[in-house]
């Protein structure tokens, strides 16, 4: 089966109340592990590839991992880039294969923001490629995006209609309340979603496909992992997985998980290595972080998105 758009499985999705998994890929182990894990389950799959991924594993690698995926899973995959930061990142991906790409003006002012999103999606489109846009700010780092606290802002459900309209995209990623990166909210602090933003967005776009970024649950089982061999990670509260299925329920198509693949591997890793310290053959400690990327996506893709079966 050759690569598609989200733009069938966000259909299916948002008709069937389920969301498709966004996963991050930077090698070659976790594109394995991600990509099992959905052909055991019959899920339908995005596979984001951020602008440092790109840089780490080089663009022609990646995709020619991903075909091998394609060959061996036979399942409907969608390449999609993960935060682009310019047209020439955008354009540089979709001549080069991705079949969908997102561009992130939600740093800009509002009028430049449609400006440069609209710019991408009539080359985009012109390619038969999707495009993601990005309405309010998310607190927190991942790779190349970091934004403190104060400058996160929620998605205003006032401006979406005009931003779809003028740009054309073909999903809005919008801020909620999840954040990147591992460490989301403080010790004591109550992660809360805001359901009522959701619904108002999903009330003047309907059949329009959300996106949640920053949505990784940070299971815990990883945290203690990594520190009880080694590691020094603070206390780290994701978002409750309860809250994601229910957003899932509703207009949210898309939810990306990147942060959950790092703990699971890594944690992986440095288990493997304080049980085995002479070990020195990569496949000896990869073999087993590939089984917990694949665990961790499975328990995905059935009791968090919804999406098992649907392929």
């Amino acid at each position: 089966m050759p690569l598609v758009t989200s733009k069938e499985m966000f259909k299916k999705a948002y008709d069937g109340g389920y969301a498709i998994g966004a996963f991050n890929v930077n090698n070659m182990e976790i594109i394995q592990g991600i990509t099992e894990a959905a052909k055991e389950e019959n899920a339908p799959l995005i596979l984001q590839v951020s602008a440092g991924a790109r840089k780490y594993a080089n663009h022609t690698y990646l995709m020619k991992l991903i075909e091998a995926a394609l060959i061996e899973t036979d399942l409907p995959i969608c390449v999609h880039l993960d935060h682009g930061d310019s047209f020439e990142l955008c354009k540089s991906c979709i001549d080069g294969g991705f079949t969908s790409v997102m561009i992130d003006g939600s740093h800009l002012s509002f009028e430049d923001n449609i400006k440069l999103t609209k710019q991408v999606v009539e080359y985009a489109h012109d390619k038969g490629v999707v495009v993601e846009g990005e309405l309010g700010r998310l607190a927190g780092i991942e790779d190349a995006v970091n934004v403190s606290a104060e400058d996160a802002a929620y998605t205003n459900p006032a401006e979406v209609i005009e931003f779809v309209e003028r740009t054309g995209v073909d999903s809005l990623a919008i801020a909620i309340g999840t954040s990147h990166g591992a460490y989301k909210f403080k010790p004591g602090q109550k992660p809360q979603l805001r359901f009522d933003i959701l619904e108002k967005v999903s009330e003047k776009l309907p059949g329009f496909p959300i996106v949640l970024h920053g949505a990784s649950s940070v299971i815990p089982e990883f945290v203690e992992m990594i520190n009880a061999n080694g590691g020094q990670m603070p206390d780290a509260i994701g978002i409750p997985e309860d809250m994601l299925r229910k957003a899932a329920s509703m207009s949210v198509c898309k939810i990306n998980i990147d942060s959950d693949l790092r703990l699971a591997l890594t944690g992986s890793i440095r288990k493997h290595f304080a049980e085995h310290p002479d070990h020195f053959d990569p496949r000896q400690y990869l073999k087993p972080a590939r089984e917990a990327i694949k665990g961790l996506v499975k328990h995905k893709l059935v009791n968090v998105l919804g999406c098992n079966g649907k392929a």
